[in-house]
Parts: structure tokens; sequence; C-alpha cells
């Protein structure tokens, strides 16, 4: 169930962000039963990690903390609009909930436009501003192959 004081603390590390010059303008907050697991902000420019948004910081974070790879039981609540590699990411944590307060509308405004993403992911891969080239090998397949036989794997 929604609660404010928890996007007011993804809103407020956005903001801070801002201010400390320490990332992007992003803040994000992981909750379980209540309680913050995790929260973190952008840190793509300190990191040097293009991955390193808000989202999938916390999720990290919560993952640790809660010792799974999924987020069941838990909401996430983001100061702006997931960008389509935080969507990916939010769908393989598997949190039961989302809640978000700015639109991508507003990000694009403030110059981060994900549009053109959208726009890739509908375009023949060879077609692409960064063309993908399938090089299928003889080799390639065997790990499915291995996988699926597998018996003491963990599904996810």
């Amino acid at each position: 169930m929604y609660e404010k004081k928890f996007m007011e603390e993804a809103i407020r590390l956005a903001v801070e962000n801002v201010k400390k010059g320490a990332g992007g303008p992003f803040g994000a907050v992981v909750v379980k039963v209540g309680k913050v697991v995790a929260a973190s902000a952008n840190t793509v420019t300190p990191d040097n990690d293009p991955t390193a948004h808000a989202e999938v910081n916390a999720i990290r974070q919560a993952c640790r903390r809660l010792g799974s790879f999924q987020l069941a039981g838990c909401e996430i609540y983001c100061s702006c609009e997931p960008c389509p590699m935080c969507l990916g990411a939010i769908y393989w944590a598997r949190p039961d909930k989302v809640y978000y307060a700015c639109t991508k509308t507003d990000a694009a405004e403030a110059g981060f436009d994900d549009s053109f993403i959208y726009r890739e992911i509908e375009m023949p891969e060879a077609e692409r501003s960064i063309p993908f080239c399938n090089q299928r090998e003889k080799e390639a397949g065997e790990e499915f192959r291995l996988w699926r036989t597998k018996e003491d794997k963990t599904i996810y």
C-alpha cells in the first residue's frame, strides 16, 4: 500500500544528488512490510557505470540485504518513471508494485530522453544505431543444453 513518506525519500535522494553533484536527478527506495530495505540515488557519473541508475542500485542493495535475487513482498518507490533498463531490472527482480513520481516526459524535458531506446528495440537489429549481429558459432547453445539437464539448478 502506498505510503507518501517513501516517495518523499526517493525524491529527497534525487534532489540531494543534484545538489551534491553526485550523479543524476533520480532516487529509489525499496520497501518491505513498511520498512526501507534499500535506498539509493543515481551514481552513473561518480561510479563511471552506465547501469548505476537509482533503481538498479537500490535493487542490488535490497537483494543483498534480503539474501535473495527477487524482491517478492517488496515495493519500489522511484522519483521518476523507470527507464527501459530499470524497467527490465524491475521485472527481473519481481517486486509486488512500483510507484513513481515524475514521468518519462518530465525526464525527457530535463534532458533524459529514453524514447530513442524504445524506437531502437522495434528496429531490425542490423539497422539499429548500434548494429546487433548474430554470429552463431557451432558451440553456441551448449550452455542452454547443460542448463536444461542440470538437476541442481536454482530456477529464476
